[in-house]
């Protein structure tokens, strides 16, 4: 499985965030205190979600399933005019990401996941660039479901 490149704007985001590691998984926590309230996000751009990680520089180089991260439930907005109690904002960069889409139960994402770092990126021409890691969970996007469909969205740059 290939990507396809591409250059993203930047993407203004509303939602709500935890703390997790990856052997201390809240995925589920999050998501399930932030779909009852995503209605009250306004000046939305479609009616898809944000999965949002940011991990330390060294997340990576020196990965360790007890090492926290922040992840986000979130929907992307025009702008921060209102913004909904118990939400906060943030602002992904513009920059270059792999996108890899996904169709298969999420539940079975870790496959996905483990192929994109331990395969694809290393024969790749290209390194993980320090910005946040995305999926969009779009109309085709189902949970728990094998057909569902998500775009993975890698932030890289050229090696060298």
């Amino acid at each position: 499985m290939n990507p396809v490149f591409e250059t993203i704007n930047e993407k203004k985001l509303v939602g709500q965030r935890l703390k997790m590691s990856m052997s201390g998984n809240k995925t589920a926590d999050l998501w399930k205190k932030f779909m009852p309230e995503r209605d009250k996000i306004k000046n939305r751009v479609d009616s898809g979600f944000i999965s949002m990680q940011i991990y330390p520089d060294s997340y990576f180089s020196e990965f360790n399933p007890g090492a926290e991260f922040e992840k986000w439930a979130a929907a992307e907005v025009s702008d921060y005019g209102i913004i909904p109690d118990g939400m906060e904002t943030y602002t992904i960069p513009s920059g270059l990401y792999a996108v890899f889409m996904y169709k298969g139960d999420p539940r079975e994402g870790a496959k996905i996941f483990e192929y994109i770092f331990n395969i694809w990126l290393p024969a790749s021409g290209y390194i993980l660039d320090n910005r946040p890691h995305f999926e969009v969970l779009g109309d085709k996007y189902k949970n728990n479901d094998p057909d569902s469909e998500e775009e993975i969205k890698i932030p890289v740059k050229l090696k060298g």
